[in-house]
């Protein structure tokens, strides 16, 4: 299953499809009980995209029986075992694809010439993605950041290996020779070559990146490239050749630290835009203004969902059981603003009061 959202990989997404491009997605759960109801409820849904398949006069049967291949084959590929809170599953004709989520996303189906993004998109923004590298003086490790987890990375030449002879860099900090180390002007060039890949994975994925090593390398990185300048140092070191559970376990009360500055900042800006009169809250409002491209700050609280009805010039709340409602709104604002070249912040739920989940600050 699917996790990391690159910007080539949405591209890739987004390209028109033979029709019928089919998009299923189900809620799932990561607990008991649950998550009990997971596999009754992804068969349901996969089994009404089979039906819709089998009605729909535009599809031929050559194409039929291949989307309906394509979606076998993504069903078999689902592990339930690990299901975060959303599942999403792509199928084209000669092509599928499966996305495990950790935002929740409405059971839906639908059928088009381009698979449907938007919720990974928010999901992605949602779960603010990073980048971990942790230095040595003869190993750098790049780590994938999200929610409750790192995971090493194998891209972009990570990790990096640079080998000396005679050279045992865990005895030499044991004994104390840590700075003679980073002092060396083989350690000085492996460091450039560090700043040099991270330089161009950032202008691919670009996110907040944060950098573990003893104190002389953190110095020594700071001082030899530029693409760490603006990243968070943790003077913690061993943890190039560490698990991801010890790196986890090194960043959580830097990334706690950070959401909190992050949060604080946010309502600043909320507060001064008030005065301004560029504020704007509630989803009818910030919808009017994504769509025509105004916001530059959107705030949204980590779990707030919304079902509505579009009455055209408005929003209204959505009563059980409509038809035509939208249940997944909030992730279509956070998209649009995203496309606008919007600032799109998660905080946790209860940080924006009386503004109903989500608020924005205008560009005008």
């Amino acid at each position: 299953m699917e996790h990391a959202l690159s910007p080539a990989t949405l591209a890739e997404l987004r390209r028109p499809r033979p029709y019928p491009a089919v998009s299923v997605l189900t809620p799932t759960h990561r607990r008991e009980p649950e998550s009990g109801q997971d596999p009754v409820r992804l068969r349901n849904v996969v089994a009404e995209a089979r039906k819709r398949l089998e009605s729909d006069p535009s599809v031929t049967r050559e194409r039929r029986a291949d989307v309906v291949a394509q979606l076998d084959r993504a069903l078999a590929e689902v592990d339930l075992a690990h299901a975060e809170d959303g599942l999403v599953i792509f199928a084209a004709p000669g092509e599928h694809q499966v996305w495990s989520l950790a935002r929740t996303v409405p059971e839906r189906v639908v059928f088009s010439d381009t698979f449907l993004t938007r919720n990974l998109v928010s999901a992605q923004a949602a779960e603010r993605p990073f980048w971990v590298l942790s230095l040595s003086a003869d190993r750098v490790t790049l780590w994938s950041g999200g929610p409750e987890r790192v995971v090493e990375e194998h891209s972009g030449g990570f990790p990096l290996i640079h080998i000396r002879e005679n050279f045992d860099a865990e005895r030499q900090e044991q004994i104390g020779d840590v700075p003679s180390i980073y002092a060396d002007e083989g350690t000085r060039q492996f460091l450039r070559e560090v700043d040099t890949a991270l330089g161009t994975l950032l202008r691919d994925q670009p996110r907040p990146v944060y950098v573990t090593g003893e104190q002389a390398a953190l110095s020594l990185l700071d001082e030899v490239g530029s693409a760490a300048k603006s990243a968070v140092q943790v003077p913690h070191g061993g943890l190039a050749h560490a698990g991801p559970e010890a790196v986890w376990q090194a960043l959580r009360p830097v990334l706690e630290s950070e959401a909190r500055k992050d949060a604080s900042s946010v309502l600043r800006e909320l507060t001064s835009a008030r005065g301004r009169k560029i504020f704007a809250a509630g989803v009818d409002e910030l919808w009017q203004n994504a769509r025509d491209g105004r916001v530059r700050l959107l705030a949204v609280e980590e779990n707030y969902r919304v079902t509505v009805r579009d009455q055209g010039d408005h929003l209204v709340p959505a009563e059980p059981g409509d038809l035509d409602s939208r249940d997944d709104i909030v992730d279509e604002i956070v998209e649009q603003c995203l496309e606008t070249g919007a600032d799109v912040r998660f905080v946790p739920d209860g940080t924006l009061g009386d503004a109903n989940g989500i608020a924005g600050v205008l560009r005008y």
